[in-house]
């Protein structure tokens, strides 16, 4: 397999993302209980996810912007509670200021150096993290998010996406990820080579298919699997 070009995901890949999730849940709680008193007695952390995911599972058209979601989730919270005017774009900025503070795996940013040395490496994300606000964003000659693109992980458009913004034949680029199915099932059909960074070491999960072509603990295997090579 000739690699002439990377795509990476973020969230689980580069750094944990539920301890990020987490602690944004909580600041904006405590904001509403400082601001919005009674939005926070109605809506507690548990009942403000919940509403999140009803959200998501009733607008399956925004399954690709988590952004949106999150906007809609805060306005309908408001207006459950009689207020029209709900300050989103304060929250939003609660938010992502928290979502960001990410905790990078002690592979990662080692790994994020000498890839870009070698190889054109872009990255390739369902979610909503802000790499110019993390630091990263000098590692990465492309940012592709589903939020952009219209369409999330796995559906092969944008894998598809990527690999003409990188202008190389998917067939060349591998495709670095966590999640099996998001990750390797979906470069897989479009055509990619795939790297499965499986940091708990499961089992590969045979109703998905062929197993990816790596499976590596982490990213320093994955540098050192692509140096041997070069």
């Amino acid at each position: 397999m000739q690699i002439l070009a990377i795509t990476i995901d973020l969230d689980d890949t580069l750094w944990p993302v539920l301890p990020a999730l987490e602690r944004a849940d909580r600041d904006i709680n405590d904001y509403l209980r400082r601001h919005y008193p009674q939005v926070a007695n109605t809506w507690p952390i548990p009942a403000l996810r919940e509403l999140r995911a009803r959200v998501a599972a009733e607008r399956i058209d925004l399954a690709h912007d988590f952004t949106a979601q999150r906007y809609i989730t805060m306005q309908r919270a408001f207006e459950a509670c009689g207020i029209s005017e709900a300050p989103l774009d304060t929250m939003w900025e609660i938010f992502a200021a928290a979502r960001n503070a990410v905790e990078l795996y002690p592979d990662a940013l080692p790994a994020l150096e000498r890839l870009r040395t070698a190889w054109p490496v872009a990255s390739l994300t369902n979610g909503n993290a802000d790499l110019e606000r993390i630091g990263l964003h000098l590692h990465f000659a492309h940012r592709i998010c589903a939020r952009d693109v219209g369409v999330a992980k796995p559906d092969v458009r944008i894998f598809l996406a990527a690999a003409q913004k990188l202008g190389v034949a998917p067939e060349h680029i591998l495709h670095v990820g966590d999640d099996p199915e998001l990750d390797v099932v979906g470069a897989r059909e479009a055509g990619m080579r795939t790297a499965w960074i499986n940091r708990a070491r499961h089992p590969w999960p045979g109703t998905l298919g062929v197993a990816p072509d790596l499976d590596l603990s982490d990213l320093a295997g994955l540098v050192a699997w692509l140096e041997s090579r070069a």
